[in-house]
């Protein structure tokens, strides 16, 4: 079987919030307009989508085309319970103990800013590497790894 890609779909109420927040989070990049339209906005407008329906989705996407598309489409229901699959953003991939967590609590900090919630720092020990668990702008759970 030939490998396929993935995209990770985000139910949210802000989805140009979202797809930004996780844009600057991840390096990525904002989906650019179709062909032949300037921007969004141009292209939406010229499709006759009314302006309450413009915020409807967005999506975001790896300039270097190795991570998965981010999509994000509005939904009327706010978020219910814990997420039962999440990102782990690879902020240390290559450091240890307190060095790694040092990096961690680095890029929470830049995330906080950017509107993340920091909940929880789990310590190196065992077979735990040691990371830092946040919530997005809209709550979903992900985790500084």
């Amino acid at each position: 079987m030939t490998a396929r890609e993935v995209q990770v779909t985000f139910d949210c109420g802000d989805p140009a919030a979202l797809a930004a927040f996780w844009a600057e989070v991840l390096g990525y990049r904002l989906d650019p307009p179709p062909p032949g339209f300037a921007t969004w906005e141009a292209a939406l407008e010229a499709w006759g989508v009314p302006p309450e329906r413009r915020n409807d989705r967005s999506a975001v996407s790896d300039p270097d085309s190795r991570g998965p598309r981010l999509f994000f489409q509005k939904v009327p229901e706010g978020k219910g319970a814990k997420n039962r699959v999440h990102l782990d953003v690879r902020a240390a991939p290559d450091l240890a103990g307190e060095e790694r967590m040092t990096a961690l609590e680095r890029e929470a900090t830049r995330l906080v800013g950017l509107g993340a919630t920091r909940l929880e720092r789990v310590e190196p020990g065992g077979l735990q590497a040691g990371h830092v668990v946040m919530q997005d702008p809209e709550g979903n759970e992900f985790c500084l790894d």
